[in-house]
């Protein structure tokens, strides 16, 4: 049964600036890590590469054991304060695990880029402007997924927009409801059976 009305294609929504370009950039620091290390090869010999390599492979690892340990420690301390009653103390050095831990893989991954910025990540004044950073854009994402609907708006969008472009009408009646609605047979309002 149609109604005359052509179907229309849902347009797909449009990717950010920055999806748009991520494989390209990861091609590109690809490239980029793998010519470095050529580089250095050929002006410091493959040996000193390879050393540099696992000494990179090694330190990644235990900057990684040791912040898990840290954070695992804050959490359990947190916990016991919890349940002892205590409020959570705030003047503790809390966050900076998951930067650490950034950190630490990013030594571990094969290249002098990614060392660089690892050791980076893991300078402390570093981390507080990465995560004041990380902190500002979650919260602006966060208040423009909520003037802009939520993530409830977007669940029913992605309902009512079907890539099929069929859209079913129906009311959904619940049981309780199908017993309110249904007449008694005492109800004299009712014509005879």
């Amino acid at each position: 049964m149609t109604t005359g009305a052509s179907p229309t294609r849902p347009s797909r929504p449009r990717r950010s600036r920055v999806l748009r370009f991520l494989p390209l950039g990861i091609a590109a620091w690809l490239v980029l890590e793998i010519w470095l290390l050529t580089v250095v090869a050929g002006a410091a010999g493959g040996l000193t590469v390879f050393l540099l390599l696992v000494a990179g492979v090694v330190l990644g690892g235990m900057v990684i054991k040791h912040a898990g340990r840290r954070a695992f420690r804050e959490l359990s301390e947190a916990v016991q304060q919890q349940q002892s009653g205590l409020a959570p103390n705030s003047s503790e050095r809390g966050g900076g695990n998951a930067l650490t831990m950034l950190g630490g893989l990013l030594i571990i991954l094969p290249g002098l880029i990614s060392d660089a910025l690892g050791l980076l990540l893991l300078v402390p004044p570093v981390q507080k402007a990465v995560s004041r950073t990380a902190e500002k854009t979650f919260e602006r994402k966060v208040r423009e997924a909520a003037t802009q609907g939520g993530l409830g708006d977007a669940f029913q969008q992605a309902r009512m927009h079907r890539p099929d472009g069929k859209v079913v009408q129906g009311e959904v009646i619940r049981d309780d409801e199908r017993q309110a609605r249904e007449p008694h047979p005492d109800d004299p309002q009712l014509p005879p059976r």
